[in-house]
């Protein structure tokens, strides 16, 4: 098949079996283009001709499925002219995507007849796209007007509009082959060119501008006192690319005020702030005030870990208490429990505390494993999307967040630890979960692995890789010296194979690991200084809650405004506060934003943080007489412990880290509530020396 034109769903196919990392049945083929099995069989009399003519062979296995053997050079150079060869036609969904992007590439009416001739296709087809278009458009709250003698146009909110922009994008371009393309800053030597539809949706942001964003974003983020994942940071290097080409067509995003002049104080503000000044002076171009308020946002929402600044004033147990409703209803849907896991708890509230600022705040996040999570544990997402839904009825999870809470909930239910003496290195891209089902599984298919440890590639420079036996990645790392096996996150058996045979071809090299135990030992030398120092401060926050710690009676009945003002007053005596009054009123405040009694108990726990409070203290008082409080729910709870959480506006991140780890063990299993709403002031200290030690030894801090 020498013709320059190659029919769509025929290059799909070879696509697809060109990425398989295994054989892929027929089946499995047609239900990702969406038709039968027999068009399948019919269109591989083209696929052979086709690829015979580059070398290759299609092997068909009776039960097991298709798959493309050869040469690797052959499958790039086929994979190369595949993507650079005119197509006799474009599969709907593709040419959908084309004329979105026309749509967005200009403010003025397009002609259907343009689009037609553009495309080859009839004006009856692009107005049929175009009725298709027009409904995934108003999810996103766009319109497209369209006129006998005017055109087509899309009309809507800049903000709306950048969204689906950013979606196309997404759904096209691979961020992760978007990170090779900025890293090499060479988009046009690029060893594996995108397609036709990526190049023409990466015209949507200027490639010039690409290096200059990149190199300002990757500084912002050393400056960030937390990480951000890599998905965050690729998103938000689209989003500025983005806002730069559509400011330079003069169409400009309004950011609400009011809301702009709260995140005026924060570190992100102020890092965000410098990135746009920054790139006025690269670019050459006046930025508005409106985009800091944006790439503010990307910084608050999308981090690896509990975002600090909102920790205690959103509260971990509020999120702790919900990650618990998940835990126990699908414990109970699978019949397997789950509920005493503490790392999935952990995690799970690590996640969600991000995820739901990001949902709050009408943002985001695409998961490029979503497809393949859904294949892969289907009846597990679906279950927890029902869970989802069941736990946090007044949101809305988008199927790309869902996909990440499955990642958690499959590591868990995965887990098995085996005996074995082999260490592994997983580097991920994403970040944000992948690794993390990658290494359990690892674990579970491979039972000579014993210790496996995640990385970024972007960390990559800094890891010390010869310190492991086996190096596996869900990216191909250019550059990188040392062997490695590529995988995706799922694991499939042909890779568990590949990784088993390096295992077996390791264990024939003497003592392999001893060069790399030397370097360990030096790499622990070098941060022993530092590592002491955590130790220190996390020491000492912990023996100072716990010095302070104490539970003390409430005479009398009172009102909550009452008991808090006592609880003020007595804190001021104590030298904790240094303004009753405003401690008082932030104490109040926090309880009119929502619930705070825990449910199905007699709990509640006040907190805020303030820059009159002088330490962190942890406290708990009995009520002679219970008041009915509303709960974390929404339901009313009936109070006979208050527990009183304070600290610093203004404070090291440890003591953060420690609160918040203080605040769900609170609901850590029935009997740490129990414990607390006992009231037994010396067993509840007990419980909390245990739990810190515990804390302390996770952390390599003991």
């Amino acid at each position: 098949m020498n013709s320059l034109y190659i029919a769509a769903r025929v290059r799909k196919v070879i696509e697809h079996l060109l990425h398989a990392q295994e054989d892929i049945s027929v089946k499995k083929v047609a239900e990702m283009l969406g038709v039968s099995e027999r068009t399948i069989h019919r269109d591989l009399k083209s696929v052979e001709q086709l690829i015979f003519d580059h070398n290759l062979e299609l092997v068909k296995k009776a039960g097991v499925g298709l798959r493309i053997i050869g040469d690797e050079r052959d499958k790039q150079q086929l994979e190369s002219q595949l993507v650079s060869r005119i197509t006799s036609e474009f599969t709907p969904e593709e040419r959908q995507s084309l004329i979105l992007s026309s749509l967005f590439e200009t403010n003025e009416p397009i002609k259907l007849f343009a689009l037609a001739n553009e495309l080859h296709v009839t004006i009856a087809t692009i107005s049929n796209d175009l009725d298709q278009l027009e409904e995934e458009l108003a999810t996103y709250h766009l319109e497209l007007i369209r006129r006998r003698g005017y055109g087509v146009k899309i009309e809507g909110n800049e903000t709306d509009k950048r969204s689906a922009i950013s979606q196309l994008i997404t759904k096209y371009v691979d961020p992760f082959e978007f990170v090779s393309l900025l890293k090499e800053n060479i988009q046009k030597k690029s060893e594996h060119p995108l397609n036709a539809i990526s190049n023409r949706l990466l015209g949507l942001v200027n490639p010039e501008k690409l290096s200059i964003i990149e190199k300002r974003v990757d500084e912002a983020r050393d400056e960030l006192p937390h990480d951000l994942a890599d998905s965050a940071y690729i998103g938000l290097v689209v989003h500025l690319a983005l806002a730069m080409e559509r400011l330079r067509k003069g169409e400009n995003i309004t950011f609400d005020q009011a809301y702009l002049k709260q995140i005026e104080g924060t570190k992100e503000y102020e890092i965000a702030e410098k990135v746009i000044r920054d790139l006025e002076v690269s670019l050459n171009m006046t930025i508005p005030e409106d985009e800091i308020g944006y790439i503010t946002m990307h910084l608050m929402g999308a981090k690896l870990r509990i975002d600090q600044h909102y920790l205690i004033e959103d509260s971990s147990i509020d999120i702790a208490y919900k990650a618990k409703q998940l835990i126990n209803f699908i414990s109970t849907e699978l019949d397997t429990d789950v509920t005493e896991n503490a790392t999935l708890l952990k995690d799970l509230v690590a996640h969600l505390k991000p995820t739901i600022y990001r949902l709050k705040q009408g943002m985001t996040i695409k998961n490029p494993m979503i497809e393949e999570i859904k294949r892969n544990y289907d009846d597990l997402f679906q279950l927890i999307k029902e869970g989802v839904r069941e736990t946090f009825p007044d949101m809305d999870f988008p199927d790309d967040e869902i996909g990440y809470l499955v990642l958690h909930f499959a590591a868990a239910l995965l887990h098995d630890e085996k005996e074995s003496d082999i260490q592994a290195l997983v580097i991920c891209s994403s970040g944000i979960g992948t690794a993390k089902i990658l290494a359990t599984k690892l674990m579970q298919n491979v039972s000579e692995i014993k210790y496996v440890e995640n990385k970024s590639m972007f960390d990559l420079n800094k890891a010390d890789t010869v310190a492991y036996d086996i190096i596996v990645s869900t990216v191909p790392l250019k550059g990188f010296d040392r062997e490695y096996i590529v995988a995706s996150p799922m694991l499939t058996q042909a890779e568990v194979q590949q990784v088993e045979k390096a295992i077996r071809q390791k264990k024939l090299v003497r003592n392999p690991r001893v060069a790399g135990k030397q370097k360990q030992e030096e790499v622990a030398r070098t941060d022993f200084l530092s590592q002491l120092e955590a130790t220190q401060i996390n020491s000492k926050i912990i023996v100072e809650l716990l010095k302070a710690f104490y539970v003390r009676q409430i005479s009398g009945k009172q009102t909550m405004e009452s008991i808090l003002r006592e609880i003020c007053t007595e804190s001021e005596e104590s030298q904790v506060v240094i303004n009753k009054e405003n401690v008082f009123e932030k104490l109040l405040k926090r309880e009119q934003i929502s619930g705070l009694g825990i449910p199905n108990t007699s709990l509640a726990l006040y907190h805020t943080r303030s820059n009159d409070v002088v330490k962190p203290s942890f406290t708990i008082y009995s009520l002679d007489h219970p008041l009915t409080v509303q709960g974390m729910d929404g339901d009313e709870v009936v109070m006979e412990k208050v527990l009183i959480m304070l600290a610093p506006e203004d404070t090291q991140a440890e003591v953060l880290e420690v609160l918040s780890f203080l605040s769900s063990l609170i609901i850590q299993s029935q009997e740490s509530m129990k414990l607390f709403e006992s009231g037994n002031e010396a067993q509840i200290r007990n419980f909390l020396s245990e739990q810190f030690h515990t804390f302390l030894h996770e952390k390599n801090l003991l």
